[in-house]
């Protein structure tokens, strides 16, 4: 497995961050800046950059990714929810470590993308 980036803040969070959940490869975390009274992320220990890149976990462990993010929303209380990935700069993505944020916790507009 990739070494983690020591200037990766996503990378430093895996380690010794605040999480909610935990799995084997994966951690979530609240996020600091909330969009929904529930905004949780998602962070693999492989540090990738961005989306695009995905095909770098295979297909077992994206399998994995996203059966812990079922598992992160159930055990904060969610039925309806929804799972964003911003990918690149100019789709929103601020930190360069994959992530996925859940959202949730009261009714979602579609405006509110």
């Amino acid at each position: 497995m990739p070494q983690p980036h020591e200037d990766c803040l996503f990378c430093q969070l895996f380690r010794s961050g605040d999480h909610v959940n935990a799995a084997d490869g994966f951690v979530a975390i609240n996020d600091i800046n909330p969009l929904a009274p529930v905004h949780i992320l998602v962070l693999p220990e492989r540090h990738i950059e961005t989306f695009r890149d995905v095909s770098e976990l295979g297909a077992e462990e994206s399998k994995r990714m996203l059966e812990f993010v079922a598992d992160t929303a159930r055990k904060a209380g969610l039925e309806d929810y929804r799972v964003v990935v911003n990918v690149g700069a100019g789709g929103g993505q601020t930190v360069f470590h994959l992530h996925l944020h859940i959202l949730g916790g009261e009714p979602l507009r579609e405006r509110d993308l």
